[in-house]
């Protein structure tokens, strides 16, 4: 397992589901730690799962909602 971490600027509950719900769907994911506080998203998913299309993922949900997404340095 490899674990990624992001920066998202979630404001609620909602944005950490949407999140969530996102990342889920991708194949390899196995689990999603969304923390609306910190504003981090946490993801372990597998060897073929690359950070950059998961940015791209939440790049477009990003694009619609107005909310930052970055991959945590």
């Amino acid at each position: 397992m490899v674990e990624t971490k992001f920066e998202v600027g979630m404001t609620c509950e909602g944005c950490a589901n949407a999140v969530k719900r996102i990342l889920g769907k991708i194949d390899g994911v196995t689990n999603v730690d969304a923390n609306v506080e910190a504003k981090t998203v946490i993801v372990d998913a597998d060897e073929s799962v690359s950070p950059q299309f998961m940015l791209e993922k939440l790049q477009k949900w990003s694009a619609a909602s107005g909310k930052s997404v970055a991959l945590a340095q």
